[in-house]
């Protein structure tokens, strides 16, 4: 579960940086105000961190839930 939350957060954070870095505009600040708020905050804190922990992912042994035969 930890994990799909992180992802989630990784790709709001994807997004939020690709409408910056193609029309210069910030959603998470514009939906909460500003980049300096103190909400947007928290919300890029969330996705740094989401990103650290996405790390591991990297690295963790895959385990097929399902066989086929």
């Amino acid at each position: 579960m930890l994990d799909r939350i992180a992802l989630i957060l990784v790709i709001i954070g994807a997004l939020n940086w690709g409408s910056i870095g193609l029309f210069q505009f910030d959603v998470v600040a514009w939906i909460f105000g500003s980049a300096a708020n103190m909400i947007s905050r928290i919300i890029y804190t969330l996705v740094g961190v989401a990103g650290l922990w996405s790390i591991s992912l990297l690295f963790r042994e895959r385990h097929p839930e399902h066989e086929t035969h």
